[in-house]
């Protein structure tokens, strides 16, 4: 079995990192345990809310018997025959990784609870009165299924999938901050787009960025009187399928496209993507194209990016922008009257994109929490 080289500790990080990146590609449970035993854990997920304790007793069993084979996990405290701390194990591992992940965790330990700290084993005749009635067949049979050789790393997987799923689903509240010097905000927007973030969705935090931005400028500057700024597509959408031809378009009163951005994350600008923007806009009559990256532009190629952006403005009128983002906001930023109508704006769409994740967002907040 796998952690035997690792703390309990390190185990539990490096499987939940491990379903996280299961999670990350599909969006959904990757298992192939048969289905009633996917069934079984289904109904405990359903549960983890209502049911911590069991959750919690049931994590706790599985990293134990991963570290412990020989341990017959049903006696689950000393003072049962062959039997080992649950509680103890629980108390020291699994509830503090349980907070620390933000899953449904007791204040100390699932075995605070009179269902389940009875002390008698954990066979098919335990009486205790586990809440709802439904569960008590699951959990035991779930604990009977470890004894009889189940694949514990792939139950434990099911359930850090299962969590994780949840967690993305919930609402967080953001912290919106006012009054922010302009610098101020720039390093949080740096801090935020740069978290070491192990889900999918970060390359989706400048576009929100600009598009509040946007938001402000298309209210406040005479260059965009009359121009309409359209609603953020999804993260997924193309450009083809949607006749975009920017993450950030804007229309003037005809319905024409006046100015449109692209934005790149950690990708630098090459010719090549000078070239694939101006064929997606020749067609149009847009009046000013950005191409905005978190990377630097390619040095070695900067002098025929430059020419071919003089080439396109010859050709077809367009002025087209190759610039970082972070230089973009600041510049913006300094246009605004009041700029926590732009955090207000940002934190709105962090709160409503369904691109983002549970860490996206709670990574937010941390870094308000630790600005001084």
């Amino acid at each position: 079995m796998s952690g035997q080289h690792q703390s309990p500790a390190e185990y539990l990080l490096a499987q939940y990192d491990l379903a996280m990146s299961c999670v990350a590609a599909e969006n959904k449970v990757v298992s192939d345990l048969s289905a009633y035993e996917q069934q079984l854990l289904a109904t405990v997920l359903h549960y983890s809310e209502q049911a911590k304790a069991v959750l919690t007793v049931l994590i706790t069993s599985l990293v134990y018997k991963i570290f412990n084979p020989e341990q017959d996990i049903r006696n689950h405290q000393v003072g049962i025959a062959g039997g080992y701390s649950g509680r103890t194990f629980d108390t020291k591992f699994i509830t503090p990784f349980m907070k620390a992940c933000k899953f449904p965790a007791m204040s100390d330990s699932g075995w605070l609870t009179r269902a389940l700290e009875q002390k008698v084993p954990y066979d098919m005749s335990y009486p205790g009165a586990i809440s709802p009635k439904t569960l008590k067949p699951v959990f035991l049979g779930i604990i009977d299924n470890i004894e009889r050789g189940a694949l514990c790393e792939a139950y434990l997987s099911y359930l850090f999938q299962g969590l994780i799923i949840k967690r993305n689903q919930q609402a967080v509240e953001l912290a919106r901050p006012i009054a922010l010097p302009i610098d101020v905000i720039l390093n949080l927007l740096a801090s935020h787009f740069n978290g070491s973030y192990k889900a999918e969705g970060v390359s989706r935090l400048p576009v929100l960025a600009l598009y509040a931005a946007y938001q402000c400028l298309v209210n406040e500057t005479k260059r965009f009187e009359d121009k309409k700024l359209l609603a953020i597509e999804s993260h997924t959408s193309s450009d083809k399928s949607s006749g975009r031809i920017g993450d950030i378009d804007i229309i003037d009163e005809r319905g024409r496209v006046f100015e449109a951005v692209e934005v790149k994350y950690g990708v630098p600008i090459t010719l090549q993507r000078v070239q694939d923007a101006y064929a997606k806009f020749q067609t149009t009559p847009v009046s000013r194209y950005y191409i905005l990256s978190t990377a630097e532009p390619s040095k070695g190629e900067w002098l025929k990016i430059t020419a071919e952006i003089q080439r396109i403005r010859n050709v077809h009128g367009c002025q087209l922008i190759v610039n970082g983002i972070m230089p973009t906001l600041q510049y913006y930023l300094r246009l605004l009257d009041d700029t926590f109508e732009f955090i207000d704006n940002y934190v709105k769409l962090l709160e409503n994109d369904k691109a983002l994740k549970f860490e996206h967002k709670a990574q937010w907040n941390a870094l308000i929490g630790e600005m001084k």
